[in-house]
């Protein structure tokens, strides 16, 4: 079985060609509360990732909620 690609939000958004601001509006939050998930500093809940979902087109299992420096950050600690 061929493994599923996986995207960081910000990659799910940009495939879309969306801005921050238009993603934002479209999921239902402010632009800063999508800039801290694109970042891993906050998580969105569930109605709130549904909305994600819809609006990037893609399921929950490809999308990927950590920060893209996450291992150097694990490994300083």
């Amino acid at each position: 079985m061929k493994p599923k690609t996986r995207f960081t939000l910000k990659t799910a958004r940009e495939i879309r060609h969306l801005t921050q601001e238009e993603a934002a509006k479209r999921i239902g939050i402010s632009t800063d509360t999508l800039g801290n998930y694109e970042r891993g500093k906050s998580y969105p809940d569930i109605p709130v990732l549904r909305n994600i979902e819809k609006v990037y087109g893609i399921p929950y299992e490809q999308l990927i909620f950590l920060p893209l420096d996450y291992d150097k950050t694990v490994n300083m600690i």
